[in-house]
């Protein structure tokens, strides 16, 4: 082996501790990473789908009856008329 090969070995083994703990913390990020990506992505859909199900369910309609309003507002007109 080379001077060159065997510096770069002992650099390695010097470090070794150092570049093992990095790359654990490397792939936990990655796995937290994935898991949040899927909790979001199954999220996504059921809220989808929650959405697509609720959109297919009839709704309720209410009916108005408007014809006391209308007869108040010719009422309030004769009192105004008159009161002029």
């Amino acid at each position: 082996m080379s001077q060159e090969k065997v510096d770069r070995y002992k650099q390695e083994k010097a470090n070794r501790k150092k570049n093992m703990k990095k790359e654990k913390a490397q792939n936990t990020l990655r796995k937290c990473v994935v898991v949040v990506v899927g909790v979001v992505l199954i999220g996504w859909i059921g809220y989808s789908a929650y959405g697509t199900y609720e959109a297919k369910k009839p709704k309720q309609e209410a009916q108005l009856d408007y014809s006391a309003l209308t007869g108040m507002g010719t009422e309030l007109e004769k009192v105004n008329g008159s009161a002029q």
